[in-house]
């Protein structure tokens, strides 16, 4: 699949960087075109993969080029304001030749949760490529004010997007590690799920072909029911000097592959990737639509394994719209299941953000007042009122 991405805001466009990085190591050419854009000049010099003229510093008549303090509000304003800025990098891209957008976004900070949402209408308005977000929640930690965001920006990408891909933080964050590390880390899982998922289908001149191609229609397809979307992976990592690998370095001859132990190892990493850890934790029953991508050497993927865990994927979702497919993978070491879950719905995350940003929006309201009755109790005196001088 061929992505424009548009990484909005520091965690945006950190995670773009490292799909550049990915694209080039496993020379995957996921990422047709990559445009960044920011409130915060620094953020934006921070990056190692995106060329220098794809760097887009908006709201320098606002903000000066030091963000927006997490205001979101305000970063929805600055995008507003300067979209033509965005749009002449945009028009630089060769729309013909991507099958769709995604902008990236972490959606507790102030200028991708702001910004976001407002490109995604915009580009619904201009072009007929579908445009998804991949938008990543705060931890639970990391106070009110960005659960307030994440929560307002979530349900604005989900009304303007065709759907919303959801990484959550909170259950990727290890106790005792750096900030700098663990970010480092989440960016990597983030890669590494959506780079297999994108990846399948496309195949370049003299590669392989799979049994049973993904290709973007597919993705596309999976994805068009909107809403939201969260992605499982499970991996093995292949042992391929046991059963017949020292043999076949002295004959040259291929190692025998038992048929029956590569399908139950394929059912066993569908199973394990769908009831593991997905980017965004949901109850999987009732998921509308899913798609299922088995990567690795083709010896070690079968059609047989696909089909059960195909099948098997349908019984545990109840949904009858369940495609899957091989992604060929020769140099790959690990057989690797990505499982993409689009339109759940049963997502208890989803109502506990939703019920602390309301809370969190009372608490500031109240103490805002608060701190207006305190403010005229301190420069008013109940004996003699002051006049101020203008």
């Amino acid at each position: 699949m061929k992505l424009a991405m548009i990484g909005f805001g520091q965690a945006g466009g950190k995670v773009l960087d490292r799909f550049l990085e990915y694209d080039r190591e496993e020379g995957s050419e996921i990422v047709r075109a990559a445009v960044a854009v920011n409130t915060a000049k620094a953020d934006l010099m921070g990056l190692d993969n995106i060329p220098e003229e794809n760097r887009v510093l908006i709201g320098q008549a606002r903000v000066k080029g030091h963000g927006v303090g997490a205001d979101n509000e305000l970063g929805a304003e600055v995008a507003e304001e300067d979209i033509d800025e965005i749009q002449s990098a945009i028009d630089n891209i060769p729309v013909h030749e991507v099958d769709a957008f995604l902008i990236i976004a972490g959606l507790g900070g102030g200028t991708g949760s702001g910004g976001g949402p407002v490109l995604a209408k915009h580009l619904k308005r201009i072009y007929t490529e579908p445009v998804y977000a991949l938008g990543i929640l705060p931890g639970s930690d990391e106070g009110g004010i960005y659960t307030l965001n994440a929560a307002r920006s979530f349900q604005t990408f989900v009304r303007e997007t065709d759907n919303l891909l959801v990484f959550d933080n909170d259950n990727w964050r290890q106790s005792g590690e750096s900030m700098e590390s663990g970010y480092a880390d989440i960016n990597r899982e983030i890669v590494e799920r959506f780079g297999i998922l994108f990846g399948a289908g496309e195949i370049k001149e003299g590669g392989e072909v799979g049994e049973s191609v993904v290709d973007s229609s597919e993705i596309i397809n999976t994805l068009a029911c909107g809403g939201v979307s969260t992605v499982g992976y499970a991996s093995e990592t292949l042992d391929r000097d046991r059963g017949g690998g020292l043999l076949s370095r002295f004959t040259g001859e291929e190692e025998e592959i038992d048929s029956t132990s590569t399908t139950n190892r394929i059912t066993s990493l569908v199973r394990k990737a769908t009831l593991g850890r997905l980017t965004l934790p949901c109850e999987v029953g009732g998921t509308e639509r899913a798609l299922l991508v088995l990567a690795g050497p083709p010896k070690y993927l079968n059609r047989k394994g696909i089909e059960r865990g195909r099948k098997w994927l349908e019984d545990e979702t109840g949904s009858m719209e369940v495609r899957g497919g091989d992604y060929p993978r020769s140099k790959d070491d690990k057989v690797r299941s990505v499982v993409l879950l689009s339109g759940v719905t049963n997502v208890p995350r989803i109502k506990e953000l939703q019920q602390v940003a309301v809370e969190a929006q009372d608490n500031i309201d109240e103490l805002r007042d608060a701190s207006e009755e305190n403010l005229d109790r301190l420069v008013s005196d109940d004996d003699e009122e002051l006049e101020p001088l203008f």
